[in-house]
């Protein structure tokens, strides 16, 4: 695993269980009412395709580790450059159930990481 790699894990576990707890008990109605929520959970999102972006350039096998990952980079470029394309329902569609998923990929890779190719 190369050295940045579990940083990078680390900022994605962060910001997915922050997404996680700030949506818990929350309804699609409330997230699109809600101009804070909105933008904190799509702020986290950025935040989890950018670390994925920047893992898949550094540590393309630990990335692979991780399926879902250029799915997770292009969702992260329709939040970031495309304001005009996010459909809420998309967002918070995103919460249930790839965050847990994610989760469920990254903490494997945080407890005990490869070791690097020799």
């Amino acid at each position: 695993m190369h050295p940045r790699s579990p940083k990078l894990l680390d900022d994605i576990r962060d910001a997915a269980q922050f997404i996680r707890e700030v949506t818990a008990g929350r309804s699609l109605d409330q997230y699109r009412s809600d101009r804070l929520l909105r933008q904190a959970v799509e702020r986290s999102f950025e935040v989890i395709g950018e670390a994925a972006k920047r893992l898949a350039h550094h540590d393309p096998g630990t990335a692979a580790l991780i399926g879902s990952y250029p799915q997770i980079i292009a969702f992260r470029n329709v939040l970031i450059h495309g304001d005009d394309l996010v459909d809420h329902a998309l967002v918070w569609n995103a919460v249930e159930p790839q965050l847990p998923a994610l989760l469920q990929a990254i903490e494997p890779l945080l407890s005990d990481p490869p070791k690097p190719r020799s």
